[in-house]
């Protein structure tokens, strides 16, 4: 299956690393023109090069999600530049502290909450009026396998993606007549900096066991790749995904059918 995103412009929050750049990079070679958003403005700027270095058209807007001025920028970027958006990639997550419940930092909730939630909500609060106007348009947001289920020491990391299913879901209804579709993305463990930063609480010793035992955990073996998370992506915002909407699609190697 191949995707064409010719003459569209994509707007990708959390561009800087992991899943983000990965789906910048996918995005771009499907001729997609991508506005590449992260508060990181050294490692946004990366994407957005190596965007350009591979032939494709992107700029690099700096911006916190949790600030409902940064979400108006990059909208207006975008607008400004190509017009309108078409996808919107609704990606930046952060993990939090690797704590039990009882001994959970507040401000360190309330952070998770304010990346994790509150920039879901005010990056489709800033981007559905563009895609009501045109008529149409694409949403993938960035859940996760902890959005079904509870994870040890990570109680508000998986209930922020409990939040963002919610979101989901709730968004989907209110546009799906105005022509635009939402969706998420729900991957279990990726092979990405962010996970590695959770395996890097233990011990080098235990961050190995960590790791092995996790994917041994799951059916077939081994963690996704982040471009493997990228092509669902594309999936979900191409019209071959034209009548799914309101869904999180899983991608972890059979680990939710267990």
């Amino acid at each position: 299956m191949s995707f064409d995103f010719t003459g569209k412009t994509a707007v990708v929050t959390g561009a800087a690393g992991g899943i983000g750049r990965a789906v910048c990079l996918s995005l771009a070679r499907a001729g997609a023109r991508v506005v590449a958003v992260d508060l990181s403005a050294q490692a946004g700027e990366q994407t957005a090069a190596s965007v350009r270095d591979a032939g494709g058209e992107a700029i690099f807007v700096a911006g916190d999600v949790a600030r409902p001025d940064d979400h108006a920028a990059y909208v207006a970027a975008a607008t400004q530049a190509w017009g309108g958006i078409d996808i919107f990639m609704n990606n930046a997550g952060w993990q939090g502290d690797i704590k039990p419940v009882i001994d959970y930092p507040v401000e360190v909730f309330d952070k998770v909450m304010a990346i994790n939630v509150r920039g879901v909500f005010l990056g489709l609060q800033n981007v559905l009026p563009v895609m009501i106007a045109q008529g149409s348009g694409a949403v993938v947001n960035t859940a996760s396998l902890g959005s079904y289920i509870g994870t040890r020491n990570l109680a508000p990391y998986s209930a922020s993606k409990h939040a963002v299913m919610g979101l989901t879901k709730s968004a989907a209804l209110e546009v799906a007549r105005k022509g635009v579709r939402i969706n998420a993305i729900c991957p279990g463990p990726v092979d990405t900096e962010m996970l590695r930063d959770i395996e890097a609480g233990q011990s080098p010793q235990d961050a190995e066991a960590l790791r092995a035992k996790r994917a041994a955990s799951i059916p077939d073996g081994r963690y996704a790749e982040a471009e493997e998370v990228a092509d669902l992506m594309l999936y979900l915002v191409s019209d071959h995904a034209r009548h799914i909407t309101g869904q999180g699609i899983h991608v972890n190697g059979g680990a939710y059918a267990i």
